[in-house]
């Protein structure tokens, strides 16, 4: 196994010297969407189903070197997860599944590494700002929405995204994400304090740099 890592390490370190580079010595900006597969996972978390959502917002990618630019981001990021079951006892009168909704405002900073011309690979911490907690009883309808008063999931919330992306001349680049929390998402002084509890995230998308 140690061998496997270190061959890898030398295979990506030899890549990314090999004429990779940024397609730009300039500051860019840009936007981008896409969407997201998202549930809580953890020790003491059972199996749930995930929920799919989307995300949107925008993006800046900042030179460091010819490989290395900095890439700072803002977006709406829809997570949370879907209840399996659905609603067994008729409480909410509907044959659809039932979505836990709990959404951020997400702003990950990132370091972006050019393998070769236009693959990237980035990693970096991400800060999530919590805007929307309900339960949707009717996904697929505007109705259903129940706002939740008394929540016991933090306001804030940090996880590591993990992705590759692929830019092309034009501007548009495509991506794919993996976002896992290392913090617990619920309040301690609440019936769910030390419940190992964390957001994940899968994350695909398009976007344009400008």
């Amino acid at each position: 196994m140690k061998k496997l890592i270190l061959s890898t390490a030398v295979l990506l370190s030899s890549l990314t010297f090999m004429n990779a580079q940024s397609d730009s010595k300039a500051v860019q900006l840009g936007v981008k969407g896409g969407v997201n597969s998202s549930t809580i996972s953890g020790d003491d978390v059972g199996d749930l189903s995930s929920r799919t959502s989307f995300n949107a917002g925008l993006v800046a990618e900042i030179p460091i070197s010819e490989r290395v630019s900095f890439q700072p981001e803002v977006f709406y990021s829809g997570q949370g997860f879907d209840i399996q079951e659905v609603d067994q006892d008729n409480v909410f009168d509907t044959d659809d599944n039932i979505e836990y909704q709990l959404d951020y405002v997400q702003v990950p900073l990132l370091l972006k590494v050019y393998l070769v011309e236009g693959l990237s690979v980035e990693a970096g911490p991400q800060f999530g700002f919590k805007v929307n907690e309900e339960i949707d009883y009717q996904p697929n309808d505007n109705a259903g929405d129940i706002d939740i008063e008394d929540s016991n999931v933090k306001d804030f919330d940090t996880s590591v995204a993990l992705g590759a992306a692929y830019k092309f001349n034009n501007g548009f680049f495509i991506s794919g994400r993996y976002n896992f929390g290392v913090t617990d998402i619920f309040e301690d002084g609440t019936v769910f304090e030390n419940v190992d509890a964390k957001n994940e995230v899968w994350q695909f998308g398009v976007g344009f740099m400008f």
